[in-house]
């Protein structure tokens, strides 16, 4: 028998029993929804990335985790404000504190299986507790309220293919840079992190978003979300954008007390941006359910690497 160690991949006892998913989209930003009301399905980080496999799995930008408040240790506090708890995972594997675009499919999930009804609603995020309405005309688009932004004096210089710009930090529950540019393409591929500097403004990471103007009020943009690359759209990503362009613009609703609303193109989409007076910035667009049915037992086995 040789002397040099060889390593093999073996698996731990197959789960038994199937376990349902759907999968839904917000203006193209894509997720695996597993419904989970008590918390019972363990999804480590390797799974996740498994089930978000465009190839080998399911496929999507995220996993949204549906489970109920009062079963997770991270939303039992907001349990009394909201019965469901978006608990929100990149396509990577790891946690993030908010997804706008996931808001959204999750209320649309909610409506679907009869937990809510078109109207006012509420989601418990590792952001906070989120105010929701889903349209109760044909077209059903829902409205997230995403709380308010953050505006930190500390930015960044990004930096692609040679070409600089300066970014504005804006922290929607989650870190963004903004750069306003002359064209999306020089925004590159987005396949990684676009290099930023200082490092030390990020130290987690940060959503990197390009953007271009439209029109009055009309923007458009490209995004790489840290931990997923680039998706097609960004909730909290178009409102750190729609925020940043008041600003540049001169608009500051706590100031003229005035609402102003931006209209932001994303790849996948059209979403609505207002930031209110006091603060509150409402995201409005589409949210869909296309596809349903079970996860083959096989693809949850966690792997062991064995030396033998």
């Amino acid at each position: 028998m040789d002397d040099v160690s060889t390593s093999q991949t073996a698996q731990t006892a197959p789960h038994t029993a199937p376990i349902a998913f759907l999968k839904g989209h917000g203006t193209e930003n894509d997720f695996v929804i597993v419904p989970d009301p008590d918390n019972a399905v363990e999804l480590p980080a390797s799974t996740v990335a498994r089930l978000c496999d465009r190839r080998a799995g399911i496929g999507g930008d995220g996993l949204l985790h549906v489970v109920r408040s009062a079963a997770h240790p991270e939303a039992q506090l907001m349990a009394d404000e909201a019965e469901w708890f978006m608990d929100y995972r990149n396509a990577d594997g790891s946690i993030v504190e908010m997804c706008g675009n996931g808001v959204r499919v999750f209320a649309r999930y909610l409506q679907r299986v009869g937990h809510v009804e078109a109207g006012d609603l509420t989601v418990a995020t590792r952001g906070g507790v989120k105010k929701v309405h889903i349209a109760k005309d044909s077209n059903g688009d829902i409205t997230v309220s995403m709380g308010r932004a953050l505006l930190p004096e500390a930015g960044v210089t990004v930096a692609v293919d040679g070409r600089s710009w300066p970014a504005r930090n804006v922290n929607m529950g989650n870190p963004h840079a903004v750069a306003f540019v002359e064209d999306l393409d020089h925004a590159g591929d987005l396949f990684t992190m676009p290099p930023f500097t200082p490092a030390s403004v990020y130290p987690d990471g940060v959503n990197v978003e390009f953007v271009v103007d439209r029109g009055e009020r009309h923007v458009a943009m490209r995004v790489h979300e840290r931990g997923s690359g680039e998706t097609r759209s960004c909730g909290t990503g178009a409102c750190a954008v729609a925020v940043a362009a008041a600003r540049r613009d001169g608009d500051d609703p706590s100031v003229t007390g005035v609402p102003v609303t931006y209209t932001v193109d994303l790849p996948g989409g059209r979403l609505l941006i207002t930031e209110r007076p006091d603060g509150e910035i409402e995201m409005t667009g589409p949210a869909v359910i296309v596809a349903e049915g079970y996860i083959d037992p096989a693809l949850l086995v966690q792997p062991e690497t064995v030396i033998a």
